[in-house]
């Protein structure tokens, strides 16, 4: 087990404030959003606390998104234990998550079917903000701007429902997209955080849509490699 790297108060906060963005919405918050929490006078601020994390190696900056901003697990159990905020389990399987890996989607058929199963991968449940059920491939670009590129892989928790500005997968006839979920007076809005990606608008009662779940994490597909 690696040693807890040593936070200021104020790095904490905002480590703090990413964490609770990721579990809201599914995606951390942009730097001008970390500036406005904590009263910063510019994002510019907030970028070099960032950067200071990413130094002792609690996050990982990616370039070109003003979300990138990357959890790593390893140094986030090692600070949470440190804080008295996990306790080991007699039974170290009891804190591993079995998660299937959804490949291609069949038009109708249920997400989780058999055959729509790539791999299964054994993952620490202190990993997500929330209990995932699956791990989704992510396809395309069309999230870039929350930091989810294509090959990442988007843990997902079932769910029939969402909070508007929440990240979710959702099924339009036969295909599965990862997307900002908000819900109008008339419709519902399938938001992309690319600007090259158009916002896709359901009608209430589209028998083509069905929500799949919710992004409760992300892995790089290379880090189980």
């Amino acid at each position: 087990m690696q040693d807890a790297p040593k936070l200021t108060d104020r790095q904490q906060q905002i480590l703090d404030l990413v964490q609770s963005a990721i579990e809201r919405t599914g995606a951390p918050p942009t730097r001008a959003e970390i500036a406005s929490e904590l009263g910063f006078r510019s994002a510019n601020a907030a970028e070099e606390h960032l950067q200071a994390l990413a130094r002792k190696g609690v996050i990982e900056l990616v370039g070109g998104t003003s979300r990138g901003i990357r959890l790593k697990s390893d140094t986030l159990r090692a600070l949470n234990q440190s804080r008295g905020k996990q306790f080991s389990l007699p039974l170290p399987s009891l804190a591993q998550l079995s998660l299937p890996l959804v490949g291609r989607v069949a038009a109708g058929s249920p997400i989780l079917a058999q055959e729509h199963i790539d791999h299964t991968y054994l993952m620490e449940a202190s990993m997500f903000s929330r209990r995932p059920d699956y791990l989704l491939k992510v396809r395309g670009m069309s999230m870039r701007d929350a930091g989810i590129m294509d090959g990442d892989l988007l843990a997902v928790q079932k769910a029939t429902d969402a909070k508007n500005g929440q990240i979710v997968v959702a099924r339009l006839g036969d295909d599965v997209t990862v997307k900002r979920f908000k819900r109008t007076r008339t419709s519902i809005e399938l938001i992309p955080e690319n600007p090259d990606f158009k916002t896709i608008v359901v009608p209430f009662g589209d028998v083509d849509f069905q929500l799949e779940g919710l992004a409760v994490g992300l892995i790089r597909n290379n880090m189980l490699m």
